[in-house]
């Protein structure tokens, strides 16, 4: 009898998906996403069982698309999105914030951090054991949680929407990562904005 084996990749993926500008800016204030894209990153929403996200990532999403933050002010081609966002399942990275905080279809991440600072050995087998549960896969959002990902070798998948505008300022990603990561393009695709979407697997 030949016994199976089960490679690494067989674990749920983790992926990350963002939005920069030409000159890398991933300032979110730099970018305007039209209704195709909104629909594109639902598809992305779509394959994760769960969300990953540090502290600052949460609160800017909580404070914009939890109810009754989203009022008739909010765009209709933002509501779709709004509404798949709020209903999914969160993990939260933080060593500020309490568990009782924490309350958008959301937990803390390795338990409540309080107090005490997630090293990256914590972050690394907290996150190696959700990818370790059956599902679709996770998603990460924001800059600082997915550069830590990365140096733990952790993301699956990367996606960069590159949006054809120069900011001309603002943060970059990846500003102070430690080593290299190659990468292999996997897919394309375009918008009809001109913005091109950029799929990512590290090569190992």
């Amino acid at each position: 009898m030949v016994k199976a084996i089960i490679p690494a990749y067989a674990m749920r993926p983790l992926r990350y998906s963002i939005n920069v500008t030409l000159d890398g800016c991933c300032d979110h204030r730099a970018i305007l996403p039209d209704e195709e894209l909104h629909r594109h990153a639902i598809e992305n929403l779509n394959q994760a069982d769960a969300l990953l996200f540090g502290r600052v990532t949460y609160e800017m999403m909580e404070a914009a698309f939890r109810p009754p933050a989203r009022t008739e002010a909010t765009p209709d081609r933002m509501e779709p999105f709004a509404r798949t966002i709020d209903a999914a399942k969160k993990y939260v990275v933080s060593s500020t914030l309490d568990a009782d905080r924490v309350d958008w279809n959301a937990e803390l991440l390795g338990g409540n951090m309080a107090g005490r600072k997630m090293v990256s050995a914590d972050l690394g087998k907290a996150v190696e054991q959700l990818k370790r549960e059956p599902g679709k896969g996770l998603l990460v959002g924001g800059v600082m949680l997915p550069m830590a990902l990365a140096e733990l070798g952790l993301i699956d998948e990367y996606e960069f929407v590159v949006h054809p505008r120069l900011a001309g300022r603002g943060p970059t990603l990846f500003a102070a990562l430690s080593k290299h990561v190659d990468l292999k393009l996997v897919s394309r695709l375009e918008f009809g904005s001109g913005a091109v979407a950029m799929r990512y697997e590290p090569r190992r």
